[in-house]
């Protein structure tokens, strides 16, 4: 399989923003930086999953 878009490293970033966020010691343009890296990666993570999904009803679907 190519090496593409990978959700484990994605979760992790995500839980390494909210723990920075969470810190409440960033400047505000750095805290709404990170809050937008995080909503683009969790839009991302929702297509992958989603694609996931789709793939394991057909799998199952051809089972039956």
């Amino acid at each position: 399989m190519a090496k593409g878009f990978d959700i484990e490293e994605s979760f992790q970033l995500l839980d390494d923003i909210v723990q920075k966020l969470e810190s409440g010691n960033l400047p505000i343009n750095e805290a709404l930086k990170l809050y937008k890296d995080g909503v683009k990666l969790v839009e991302k993570c929702n297509i992958q999953m989603d694609k996931v999904e789709k793939q394991i009803i057909v799998l199952n679907e051809e089972e039956t």
